[in-house]
């Protein structure tokens, strides 16, 4: 409340603020709260995760990402148990998600109401997020779990996990003012020290955090940020002739970032295939 001013009180937007807060926080749990249709298979991915470690990667209709990443990561991250959960929009290509997961070592689950799908893209993330972490993984308990955007690909053999040897969580750090939160695309959490702390990876827009960053007053504020390790994350040039801002790729440490959303949207499927084309040749991913 301290970092309202004067204008803010007299126009009430802290009160307005805290309501719309609390409205959105109803909606989640009240969708969070519907028993799911798989129930049988949410239980069956859930008991198989007891004290090891899980990536969970949050599908939006593309199977084509997910298909290399799920490659990519058998290749490079092959320790850890990989799950899709999937928040497509689109049941036919929420069907082809399947498809590529089933054929795989990979796990496949489905969310099969978002309030925020079609609404907000943030919000619907940190609904995915959260659904997934109450109805897989706080009660499959792995000892690690985190959570990748699904045009996140490992081009070396990597262990995420390796950064929570002497911390609760770490990332990819995103800043909000004073405040800090995880990236929701790259997040690592040690489930053995979260104790009591029930995470919530959706928004808290008002203060400038995005998805994931509603963690901030359960757990973030309470770790010193300048301990966390920073991988290095860079922009690459797509092509030589196009300005960066146009079209580009994040080099975040040994992994290479897409970046679906931003740019100039006429470049997106280029850009996209030039990416799968350049992992796939480059890595000679197995068959």
């Amino acid at each position: 409340m301290s970092e309202y001013n004067c204008t803010d009180w007299l126009r009430l937007r802290p009160v307005l603020h805290a309501l719309k807060s609390r409205r959105y926080r109803l909606m989640d749990e009240h969708a969070l709260s519907v028993p799911s249709i798989n129930a049988d298979l949410i239980d069956k991915v859930a008991g198989s995760l007891n004290d090891q470690q899980a990536l969970v990667t949050i599908a939006f209709n593309d199977s084509e990402s997910i298909a290399l990443q799920i490659r990519l990561l058998r290749q490079f991250v092959p320790h850890a148990i990989h799950i899709v959960v999937d928040n497509s929009s689109n049941a036919s290509l929420a069907s082809s998600i399947e498809k590529v997961t089933n054929n795989s070592d990979s796990h496949y689950v489905r969310i099969h109401h978002n309030p925020w799908t079609g609404r907000n893209p943030s919000r619907s993330h940190g609904f995915a997020m959260n659904w997934a972490y109450r109805n897989v993984l706080r009660s499959g308990r792995p000892r690690h779990f985190g959570f990748l955007d699904h045009d996140l690909y490992p081009t070396e053999n990597s262990d995420p996990f390796d950064i929570l040897e002497t911390t609760i969580c770490g990332g990819d750090i995103r800043r909000a003012n004073t405040r800090w939160f995880l990236w929701a695309g790259y997040c690592m959490f040690d489930q053995s020290r979260l104790g009591d702390h029930h995470l919530n990876f959706g928004l808290d827009w008002f203060a400038g955090l995005d998805t994931g960053g509603a963690n901030w007053e359960i757990l973030y504020r309470n770790i010193d940020v300048a301990t966390l390790y920073q991988r290095p994350i860079t922009a690459e040039q797509v092509w030589p002739d196009v300005p960066l801002q146009k079209a580009y790729f994040e080099r975040r440490g040994t992994w290479l970032h897409e970046v679906g959303l931003d740019g100039d949207p006429d470049l997106q499927k280029k850009k996209q295939r030039v990416l799968r084309d350049r992992l796939t040749k480059s890595q000679r991913i197995a068959a």
